[in-house]
């Protein structure tokens, strides 16, 4: 059974950082694209950065350029979504999901429509003062 398991969120003041970390079990992530998604309250879940399964590639949100850097390591079966310079419209339920996607396929919902190999549960961030 894939199974993913996100960490790492919490609450931070305007202009803080945190590192969500997304670990797998039960397979192995090294074939698969990771994308981190959000869903703030009352809105729809987006796609915020994806990496591709050799690290070799990856994609972000505008709205995250800059300031968020996704990575991986494939031996410790998990990947990283580093956030720094955080704002309050970042404030959101965090969720990496796994699929054998190209990065831009990865990181678009409204093409898959979630419809992916594995989701987790999800963290928290709430970015506030």
């Amino acid at each position: 059974q894939l199974q993913l398991v996100e960490s790492g969120g919490g609450l931070v003041q305007p202009g803080g950082s945190l590192r969500l970390s997304c670990a797998a079990s039960g397979f192995t992530l090294n074939y698969y694209a990771i994308g981190w998604f959000r869903q703030a309250p009352g809105k729809e879940r987006e796609g915020v950065s994806c990496i591709s399964s050799s690290g070799g590639s990856t994609k972000y949100a505008d709205s995250v350029k800059g300031r968020f850097t996704i990575s991986r390591d494939n031996a410790k079966n998990t990947v990283y979504l580093q956030m720094n310079s955080l704002k309050p419209e970042d404030t959101a339920n965090y969720y990496c999901a796994a699929a054998d996607l190209d990065v831009q396929t990865m990181c678009d919902m409204t093409t898959h429509r979630g419809n992916l190999d594995a989701w987790g549960q999800g963290t928290l961030v709430t970015v506030s003062s």
